[in-house]
């Protein structure tokens, strides 16, 4: 996929209502250059095993060059990979600049600790973890893609996350792989049903990865205000509620533009 396919003018003007300016809600002001992470929560559970992991490993490689295009040119990318399965591991250590990130091939095993993952990511998405750059200034990109139901306490550990200042204000979308994956419970993480897509073969699993990730990232990495009908500057709860808004509208266009509204049938090599 191209990465012209996800860009659109509206992602540059946005809105009449919506203004460029240095919004920085989470008090890192003060930089030249802003930082954008980007979380990626995968399921590596024992039912991703074989094609599905496979595909998965294989767009994710694809997508990083995609992802290296994205964003403002004062605008520093970075990547963070979080898996989860019977424990949770982290890729790497640190978040890493795109420019030098490479993706290492996921294996598949276990069960799906998807409460433990929220609690993992709750603790590392602070400015004593994962968050501590000095230059950081935008909210940060959530995406989680699992293929089934939860085998822990989700949402014990989904309340843990929720408290969590990054985690509000952040960018979330999520992604059901096959038939098994519960759409309700990755609403429950994202906060809409508009933000959540479902992929029921590879090929939709690489449109899915792409659309989403693209698409979230060129939306986080827009720095923006909201005013009202008077011309009076809102909060940024209403900054972050609009960009949230925008990315369940872009993601459900982008979506129904391959799909074509048809029905979207079960991939039995799954």
């Amino acid at each position: 996929m191209s990465n012209e396919k996800f860009t659109d003018p509206a992602l540059d003007a946005m809105d009449d209502n919506l203004l460029d300016f240095d919004d920085d809600p989470l008090s890192a002001t003060g930089v030249s250059r802003k930082s954008l992470v980007i979380f990626f929560l995968i399921d590596t559970s024992g039912s991703m095993k074989g094609k599905k992991m496979g595909e998965l490993n294989t767009v994710m490689e694809e997508l990083i060059p995609e992802i290296r295009r994205v964003g403002e040119a004062d605008t520093e990318v970075k990547i963070a990979v979080l898996t989860f399965s019977t424990e949770v591991q982290w890729m790497y250590a640190n978040p890493i600049p795109i420019e030098e990130f490479e993706w290492a091939r996921l294996r598949a095993n276990g069960v799906t600790s998807l409460g433990a993952a929220f609690r993992e990511l709750n603790q590392r998405m602070s400015r004593n973890g994962f968050l501590n750059s000095p230059s950081l200034s935008f909210a940060p990109v959530i995406f989680l893609m699992t293929d089934g139901y939860p085998s822990d306490d989700y949402k014990a550990g989904l309340e843990e996350l929720q408290g969590n200042s990054w985690y509000k204000y952040g960018l979330k979308a999520a992604l059901g792989i096959g038939q098994e994956a519960n759409d309700n419970i990755l609403a429950e993480f994202t906060g809409s049903a508009d933000t959540v897509v479902h992929a029921y073969s590879g090929e939709q699993l690489a449109q899915m990865i792409k659309i989403i990730a693209v698409t979230s990232s060129q939306i986080g990495s827009k720095s923006m205000t909201l005013s009202d009908d008077t011309g009076k500057e809102l909060g940024e709860d209403d900054v972050f509620a609009a960009k949230q808004k925008l990315l369940g509208q872009q993601i459900q266009e982008l979506v129904s533009s391959q799909t074509d509204g048809s029905d979207i049938p079960f991939d039995t090599g799954w």
